[in-house]
């Protein structure tokens, strides 16, 4: 007896040998036939999918979980044109709140406002209250002169942390534009969250992922450094999922500020815990560290100075303690996952890597480079001898892309968050959101970036770094689950895998590019149960 049978679907497998199927078979959580290897099988459950498609569950490789719950009660400042309407916002938030409230506000942009927030004008529309404000790339906020205050900034007693860059006018008066490890002066005057928050912002998160067809995600970056909510905050996935407030799988990053000396020789967390532990729904992936910046920001570590004001960006540390940190990592056996976007992190990241395989072997570990944004034609057989994972964002081609060519040149846009490139190097591109930053983080919006890879403006970018509809849901599918180790559980419809799946109103592989994106995720089904869009089936029995 099948705990569930879905009949009269159209399952796109991602199996070469067998690329579609018409009927699943599920039980206790995982896929145990297709068609005939369940033909007469009785289930508990049968549902009539009704010609609709199916595909293995999505998977975002790198987002920012906790973050984007949290956003979700912030206010929304990415459809701000002007400045003048991020005050306006400010000051309506502001007139709601008691006068030593916090007034927070996400995802806005310098480039579409003409500029950042200006401190003295923050002030004004928050009547004195502390204001902060996130930029969308996430790597620089705003912040009021009540919190430049408390912060230790203004009578210049704050100690800006290696890589942190604190903006000041022309008088050497702080603007209030925090920038890379600058924002931790901030962190520290509201970290850690309580843990029952972080719970909260988890569930939030968790509903509009399964929404969206998720059912795995890595959480890149938790518990240390500016990037972490709490050195508890694994506890606080526990927690969400004890109270099942959590329906979607998720890998876990520490932030490389967790790991500490366990012995003379290695680094680690406590008991000696490193990449791997855990279960199905819940375990620890590889360590995070930052290497440099971001390209909107313009603190991504390039080797050619940026156009216009020039600067060739900062990386999160001095160069010998990132390759150490990152070796010892290597040594402790963690995988690695390096924020690295300018061509000059990339080039300090491969050489780690390539001297942690030298000093101490470790074949298959599959470190990853997050983001991976500007990839030289040098850089590409390094990365496929290494087996490196190249986790781009295809969706930042849309958001911010006329961004970027402005800031690079066109002489270097050909580098830019590469696909085909990567595929033809051998290499295994999951697809990833970096969501809260940026912009949207839905999957299938991410697909159509890469077929279409086009700017909000119009401009195709690195036309043949474009791929099809299917190499872009193997992203998302099986090259996502090659990502985290586990693609001999998740990532292809056969017997054996998870049954993680996600009902469609139409075929992302099929469908216009320009379509892709509002496809319905008709269901999501997570272990073989229905997570989110319940209602909508027909169930026979």
């Amino acid at each position: 007896m099948l705990d569930l049978l879905l009949r009269d679907v159209r399952a796109l497998t991602m199996r070469e040998d067998r690329p579609r199927a018409h009927t699943v078979g599920v039980l206790g959580g995982h896929i145990v036939g297709v068609d005939e290897e369940v033909e007469g099988a009785s289930a508990r459950r049968v549902v009539d999918g009704g010609g609709a498609v199916l595909t293995p569950g999505f998977a975002d490789a790198h987002n920012h979980m906790v973050w984007f719950g949290l956003s979700l009660a912030e206010m929304d400042l990415s459809t701000c044109r002007t400045l003048d309407e991020v005050y306006d916002a400010v000051a309506e938030r502001a007139a709601r709140l008691p006068s030593d409230a916090w007034v927070i506000g996400s995802q806005y942009d310098d480039f579409v406002l003409g500029g950042h927030p200006d401190r003295a004008a923050l002030d004004r529309a928050g009547g004195g209250r502390p204001v902060w404000l996130k930029h969308r790339s996430a790597h620089m906020c705003v912040v009021s002169s009540a919190i430049l205050d408390k912060a230790g900034i203004l009578d210049d007693s704050a100690v800006v942390p290696e890589g942190g860059v604190v903006e000041r006018d022309a008088s050497g008066e702080p603007t209030g534009l925090l920038a890379e490890q600058a924002q931790q002066l901030v962190d520290a005057l509201v970290k850690p969250y309580p843990v029952e928050e972080l719970v909260e912002a988890i569930a939030r998160a968790s509903e509009v992922y399964v929404a969206e067809g998720l059912t795995h995600v890595t959480e890149a970056g938790v518990a240390g450094g500016w990037i972490g909510h709490s050195p508890a905050e694994a506890a606080a996935y526990q927690l969400a999922r004890q109270r099942g407030k959590l329906n979607v799988r998720v890998e876990l990053m520490p932030a490389t500020e967790t790991l500490h000396p366990l012995t003379d020789e290695l680094v680690g967390l406590d008991l000696g815990v490193r990449s791997g532990f855990g279960d199905d729904f819940l375990r620890i992936g590889p360590m995070k560290i930052f290497t440099d910046g971001a390209l909107s920001s313009k603190t991504a570590a390039v080797t050619q100075p940026f156009e216009g004001d020039g600067g060739v960006g900062v990386l999160g540390d001095d160069p010998e303690v990132l390759r150490n940190r990152i070796l010892a990592a290597h040594r402790g056996g963690w995988r690695v996952a390096a924020h690295a976007i300018g061509d000059r992190a990339i080039d300090l990241t491969l050489e780690a890597f390539e001297r942690a395989q030298r000093e101490c072997p470790r074949p298959g570990v599959r470190h990853r480079i997050e983001h991976a944004a500007m990839v030289r034609p040098d850089h590409l057989p390094r990365l496929a001898a290494l087996d490196v994972v190249p986790v781009p964002q295809a969706r930042f081609l849309y958001e911010i892309g006329d961004t970027m060519r402005t800031s690079l040149g066109e002489a270097r846009i050909p580098w830019l968050y590469r696909h085909r490139s990567f595929l033809d190097a051998g290499l295994r591109v999951p697809g990833s959101s970096d969501r809260p930053c940026v912009g949207t983080g839905a999957p299938l919006a991410g697909m159509r970036n890469m077929v279409e890879r086009t700017t909000s403006g119009g401009v195709v970018l690195a036309e043949d770094e474009r791929v099809d509809a299917m190499e872009a849901l193997r992203a998302y599918t099986t090259h996502a689950a090659y990502a985290a180790c586990l693609e001999d559980r998740r990532g292809r419809i056969e017997a054996g895998m998870q049954a993680d799946l996600v009902l469609l109103g139409d075929d992302p592989t099929t469908v216009a590019p320009s379509a892709m994106d509002k496809i319905r995720v008709l269901a999501t089904f997570v272990a073989g149960e229905v997570v989110h869009g319940g209602e909508s089936l027909t169930y026979v029995r």
